[in-house]
């Protein structure tokens, strides 16, 4: 089984390249964390927001990094944090190209 967390922010601040050189420690952190496959960053400049879509091997790990990251972004002074824990349907996305997944 796999897991989606879906997360997004307001974000009235930097995008692309300077979020990419801001962000950089954060997203070697985040490579580390336990559970973790993948990490796909979101940012949309026009409606001033940013997150990312996560897939765990594990619900625990999804739940534990939520909290951790949660935490996190209200300590860099985010507020209104939205954020998601989907189960994956393993068999309809291995026909939509998703079998990369285990």
């Amino acid at each position: 089984m796999a897991y989606i967390l879906q997360v997004d922010f307001p974000h009235d601040g930097i995008f692309g390249e300077e979020f990419s050189k801001a962000f950089i420690d954060l997203a070697n952190d985040i490579a580390k964390e336990e559970g973790l496959l993948w990490k796909i960053w979101t940012e949309n400049k026009d409606e001033k927001s940013a997150g990312g879509i996560y897939l765990f091997s594990n619900k625990n790990d999804a739940k534990r990094y939520l909290d951790k990251h949660k935490a996190r972004l209200e300590d860099f002074g985010y507020k209104d944090i939205r954020a998601k824990i989907f189960d994956v349907n393993l068999s309809l996305s291995k026909i939509c190209k998703a079998d990369f997944i285990k």
